[in-house]
């Protein structure tokens, strides 16, 4: 079974990933290394460029039929068996990308793609079996052992766990507003 773990930056992927991988027997395969080291994407300003078609082609060739947890914010794009969406609080999202030193824009990016669900629309847009788990306040550690107590029971399908409509005020700060 092939598992995607995405999500905005910032939610715990890679965390999440290794750990699901490791607990599962697993292999982990962190999607930006994948890329580089076929030669299918190109970096520009740090940030990696890749076609998605030829990502999910190569993919597809090399991972169909083995067991593995694909980490990346474009896994949920990959021909996966399952797709585990990271959400955390929008607020967390932008200390933690203020912290690692993102651009003012790039934080108001990914802090609005987070308030209106962009991941998690984009994956329901693509795939039948999504399960959403809010980070929010949570060790890595939990949100792995909440994965996969809904994968023994058989859960495939679980969205509309989190509503950030309500803290739109405490994300101002981030966000990118016009003329800033």
């Amino acid at each position: 079974m092939l598992i995607a773990v995405t999500g905005t930056p910032g939610v715990g992927k890679t965390t999440v990933a290794k750990l699901l991988a490791e607990k599962l027997g697993y292999e982990y395969v962190d999607l930006r290394r994948f890329v580089l080291e076929r030669g299918i994407g190109e970096l520009k300003y740090d940030e990696l460029e890749v076609e998605v078609d030829e990502l999910a082609y190569h993919v597809e060739r090399e991972l169909k039929g083995k067991r593995a947890v694909l980490d990346g914010h474009l896994s949920h794009l990959m021909p996966v068996d399952l797709v585990i969406v990271l959400r955390a609080h929008p607020k967390l999202i932008g200390k933690r990308l203020t912290a690692r030193g993102y651009s003012r824009e790039k934080v108001g990016e990914n802090v609005e793609a987070e308030l209106v669900d962009v991941i998690l629309v984009e994956a329901l847009d693509e795939h039948e079996n999504v399960i959403e788990v809010d980070t929010t306040g949570k060790r890595p550690e939990e949100v792995v052992e909440e994965i996969l107590d809904l994968i023994r029971s058989g859960v495939k399908k679980r969205v509309g766990v989190v509503d950030w409509s309500e803290v739109y005020d405490e994300i101002i700060p981030y966000l990118r507003l016009g003329g800033e």
